[in-house]
């Protein structure tokens, strides 16, 4: 299996894939990549919805 994100050789340590893997879904996934699932939102921008619509902003 392969992906954009991970390089095609690997990682040369653990803690670059920790790392890596946490900044993509820290930043990318959740702040930049529509998701379906959300209405074409970010897990962020859908978060801040939500709490907008609850009062709890």
């Amino acid at each position: 299996m392969t992906s954009e994100w991970v390089p095609k050789c690997g990682y040369p340590s653990l803690d670059q894939a920790i790392k890596d893997i946490g900044d993509y879904l820290m930043s990318y996934y959740n702040e930049q990549r529509p998701h379906c699932h959300n209405g074409g939102l970010t897990p962020v921008m859908r978060e801040k919805e939500a709490k907008k619509l609850s009062g709890n902003s």
